[in-house]
């Protein structure tokens, strides 16, 4: 996806949209892929999932301030509602995103 076309997507979406910052060779954001699937799942469509690559759009992952991967954003209509970094357990994510929904 073309860098514009995710700003516009961040920017216009009326979803709720779960922004995972990650990278290819990163274990920590491989190990949560599962975690992601399994709560967004269990939300019905709720939460929308948009993986972004680090590598691909570092200018994307400085503007949002993405220090570290794996790294997640909610976001609804250009607003970051909530966001944490590093590894999280199925519940603990569940729960925080619980409140958005």
């Amino acid at each position: 996806m073309a860098k514009k076309n995710i700003k516009e997507l961040l920017s216009k979406s009326p979803d709720l949209l779960l922004v995972d910052f990650h990278a290819d060779w990163c274990g920590p954001c491989q190990t949560m892929e599962p975690v992601i699937s399994e709560v967004l799942d269990s939300m019905q469509g709720k939460i929308k999932l948009l993986k972004i690559d680090v590598e691909k759009h570092p200018q994307l992952a400085q503007q949002f301030a993405v220090r570290s991967i794996p790294h997640y954003a909610l976001f609804k209509r250009g607003k970051i509602l909530w966001r944490k970094g590093g590894i999280m357990t199925k519940k603990d994510l569940s729960q925080a995103l619980k409140g958005f929904v």
